[in-house]
């Protein structure tokens, strides 16, 4: 995996994580807070299936510059720009919890170059229609986003509290998975909130913000693979958007909660190299 620095025309920095070699690029959108590796746990079904990680540390994380006010829809104008950068024409996307809005919106608004798109324990749109957003959340979770939804200087305020992560958030299956394989998170964990929590700061407050895209007009297959016992972000919300999104797929696995999701993940990389073969000759 090598690691580079695109320098945008508005003189931002995008940290990037590029593989040279597969047939078919994928780019992980990460997690919040997390910075951009692509998942070392899904390295060897990645070659396996012929796949090209691409990754990138969303702004304010890690090596990228911030960009405070950013919405969800910035990602498919940064992720577009690397693709240029890097000669790549069509991709596809994979994004795990926070990450999901963000491969949704690649998808949404470059549906010419994006092949298809994974969303695991992703988020619906805050104003999503019929949805109680916040429903099944831990009180935790609900009291950082309602802090962001107050604006980012009542966020900033929230966090430099420094709340203690509740660890009812995970069910023992996501512990599990946390002492096996996918302690590979305590590897972008810590960089991403080293420089502190400016990136978590923005990523919050996008999520319960507008969007930028409506997912009812997504055109590319889409897959969600959510854990029906998820308490970060309940399953109600890949529900509601199995239904918005036309285009959807939806694999909800009733035992699984966050993290342990994860453990279907190279299903879910299987689906997405058979739908983005049937969108394009790649």
């Amino acid at each position: 995996m090598k690691e580079t620095d695109l320098v945008l025309e508005d003189g931002r920095t995008l940290h990037v994580y590029a593989q040279e070699t597969g047939r078919l690029t994928v780019f992980w959108l990460h997690g919040t807070p997390n910075v951009g590796p692509p998942p070392e746990p899904l390295a060897a079904d990645a070659a396996h299936l012929g796949l090209r990680w691409i990754g990138y540390d969303r702004p304010g994380y890690g090596g990228s510059t911030p960009r405070p006010g950013r919405d969800v829809a910035s990602a498919a104008h940064d992720v577009a720009r690397i693709a240029d950068w890097l000669g790549i024409d069509r991709f596809a996307v994979v994004g795990h919890s926070g990450g999901g809005p963000h491969a949704l919106a690649c998808a949404a608004l470059q549906p010419d170059r994006v092949l298809a798109a994974v969303s695991i324990a992703g988020l619906a749109p805050f104003d999503a229609a019929g949805l109680d957003w916040f429903a099944g959340m831990r009180p935790s979770g609900i009291a950082g986003l309602r802090a962001a939804r107050a604006g980012r200087a009542e966020k900033a305020a929230y966090e430099a509290a420094s709340p203690e992560f509740d660890p009812e958030s995970f069910i023992e299956a996501d512990w599990a998975a946390l002492a096996g394989p996918w302690s590979w998170f305590d590897s972008v964990v810590g960089p991403a909130l080293a420089a502190g929590p400016g990136g978590l700061i923005d990523d919050d407050v996008a999520y319960v913000t507008r969007w930028g895209f409506d997912c009812a007009r997504i055109e590319r297959p889409v897959l969600l693979l959510h854990g029906g016992s998820d308490r970060m972000v309940p399953a109600s919300h890949a529900e509601w958007l199995g239904r918005e999104c036309p285009t959807a797929e939806l694999w909800l696995q009733p035992e699984d909660g966050h993290i342990s999701i994860l453990r279907a993940a190279p299903r879910a990389l299987s689906w997405l190299k058979e739908h983005a073969r049937a969108s394009s000759d790649f």
